[in-house]
């Protein structure tokens, strides 16, 4: 009769126990996967759904919005509100006053942002950290409105493009980003052999620092651009020639029109009334069509670099 060695009894309970382990790791596995795919699938729906909404509403009848008939396609299509917005040459012109204020604006802040950036990373820079402390001063105290305002008419800036770029060229957010790269990414090496090569700051700098620091400027790029784009309060602070104002600032200004045209109908004239609403409901939801398509179409490519951005300085060495 051959005997068991005790060795294998010993492990016996363990072999036992590890069944129903398993099983449950089996089940717990695609249970885990099935939650996260369904909190993420809402998270898009929660954040594709209404921007599809706006799409929709704004070529669908205004009485089928207000009705809620509208929630997968378009009902009663019509374009009569893109064909109000661009009836007029103002919004083709604010749309130009747009991306040139964007293209020049962050050209301006993305090259100040990266010199002041990789000076203030130099170790060899007298005083550093003083004019770094005054940078980051400015995050806490503020002049205020009033002040910004005296600045730039003193300067004599007002109704000119660069009231609208240069007070806000400079962030010291992102210039603390682009210090922390240059610190941390830059090998302190490189500027030793270059120096040894005989390479100056200058040609050091354009060489070989740009060239590695292609997540920064484009990280750089991508949230002044947005800045740029969506921004309309420093327009309307500091221009006064309508043929100057920006996107944005125009579509706010024929959204206020459209309400004002509608509240001065008499009480008599209902239909007028009604249909003046329906336009600038119409108009409502184009407006914020044509304001976000630009940069909707063009963020999607930029993601990858966007995303490698986002994780600037968050490594130490």
């Amino acid at each position: 009769m051959t005997t068991v060695p005790a060795s294998v009894l010993d492990a016996a309970p363990t072999f036992r126990s590890s069944g129903p382990r398993r099983l449950m790791e089996r089940i717990a596995d695609p249970l885990y996967t099935a939650f996260v795919v369904l909190l993420l699938g809402g998270a898009v729906i929660a954040i594709i759904y209404p921007l599809y909404f706006v799409v929709i509403a704004s070529i669908s009848d205004p009485n089928q919005v207000y009705e809620g008939n509208v929630w997968l396609w378009p009902k009663n299509i019509t374009f009569e509100g893109y064909q109000r917005i661009f009836s007029t040459s103002t919004v083709l012109r604010g749309f130009g006053n747009s991306l040139l204020y964007t293209a020049v604006g962050t050209a301006i802040s993305v090259c100040s942002i990266l010199g002041a950036g990789y000076a203030l990373s130099r170790k060899s820079l007298p005083g550093r950290n003083f004019f770094m402390v005054l940078f980051i001063i400015t995050m806490f105290f503020d002049g205020g409105m009033i002040a910004r305002y005296l600045v730039v008419r003193d300067l004599g800036m007002l109704n000119t493009m660069w009231a609208v770029v240069l007070p806000g060229a400079i962030g010291v957010t992102n210039l603390i980003i682009a210090r922390t790269f240059f610190e941390t990414t830059i090998p302190e090496e490189l500027h030793e052999a270059a120096a040894l090569d005989g390479a100056s700051e200058w040609r050091y700098f354009f060489r070989i620092v740009l060239p590695l620091s292609k997540a920064l400027i484009m990280l750089l790029v991508i949230t002044h651009a947005v800045a740029y784009w969506n921004s309309f309060f420093d327009a309307l602070i500091y221009l006064n020639d309508d043929a100057k104002y920006p996107l944005q600032l125009v579509l706010r200004n024929i959204l206020i029109q459209s309400d004002v045209s509608g509240s001065g109908v008499s009480a008599t004239g209902m239909d007028s009334y009604a249909e003046s609403q329906r336009i600038a409901e119409l108009m409502k939801y184009g407006m914020i069509v044509v304001s976000t398509f630009p940069l909707l179409s063009i963020l999607p490519f930029t993601q990858k670099y966007f995303a490698q951005g986002a994780l600037i300085g968050a490594v130490k060495s």
